[in-house]
């Protein structure tokens, strides 16, 4: 997710490449993208945050408090953390800076961001002000879009939207296997499937229709649609799918506590 959201702000000319610094684990993937992107990169931390404006914490879960030690004695209170590690509350980074007023804000972004179509929630931390928030949202605005949470619906958050696509992709995948199915070649049924989703996604954040009344509108008595729907309802499509949200949920929620 970090390279994601790095690539997609160096693109939209949110970040210059002249005032942007990364860090990695090892010294031969430094060198690779510092040659793919074309700015600093390194493997020291501490030295990567002395004068930042906004630093990026992209790590997993597990390293966080040690990232947060390590750059510890060059944080200021001037600066903003945001923290895109699954699960990791704000509570949490802030501890780890031993006493440091640091404004925090946590963000769960979702790998669309990668075209400029993700969706991030963000949340922020105790010392975070309306400003902080601010710069946070119109970073990942340039990626997608962004809403502001409390702190408490992250881990649902996870479950829905930073999990969902894979949901949907099995979603897609299987329209176009019925596509083949029932004669269309399989780049047209791929096709069909992916527009029709992009489609109705569309129509439900162009108009703010509940999609119950959306789905009604393409239900006509008597049609096809509905015979659809009925083998959806018997598969327990429905039901799967929040299951398949709340169990995420509360894998978020166990990885937060762990």
């Amino acid at each position: 997710m970090g390279g994601i959201l790095l690539k997609a702000l160096l693109v939209k000319k949110l970040l210059s490449p002249q005032a942007t610094v990364a860090t990695v684990a090892h010294e031969d993937r430094a060198r690779t993208l510092k040659e793919k992107l074309g700015i600093a990169v390194g493997t020291d931390n501490r030295s990567a945050i002395a004068g930042a404006n906004s630093i990026f914490v992209c790590v997993k879960p597990q390293v966080v408090q040690e990232v947060m030690e390590q750059i510890r004695p060059e944080l200021t209170a001037d600066q903003l953390v945001i923290s895109v590690a699954a699960s990791v509350h704000t509570r949490q980074i802030e501890d780890a800076v031993e006493g440091k007023l640091i404004p925090v804000v946590r963000a769960m972004p979702n790998t669309p961001c990668v075209l400029g179509q993700g969706m991030t929630a963000i949340c922020k931390g105790r010392f975070a002000k309306p400003e902080h928030v601010q710069t946070a949202c119109a970073l990942f605005d340039t990626v997608g879009k962004t809403v502001v949470v409390d702190e408490k619906h992250m881990d649902a958050v996870t479950g829905l939207s930073a999990s969902g696509p894979a949901y949907i992709y099995i979603i897609l995948e299987s329209l176009a296997e019925a596509g083949v199915k029932v004669g269309l070649p399989r780049d047209i049924a791929t096709l069909l499937a992916a527009q029709t989703t992009l489609g109705a996604a569309t129509v439900v954040l162009e108009t703010g229709d509940h999609p119950a009344l959306l789905k009604d509108a393409v239900t006509t008595p008597a049609g096809c649609t509905i015979d659809g729907i009925m083998e959806l309802e018997e598969g327990k499509l429905r039901v799967t799918l929040i299951k398949a949200v709340v169990k995420a949920a509360q894998r978020a929620k166990e990885l937060a506590n762990s």
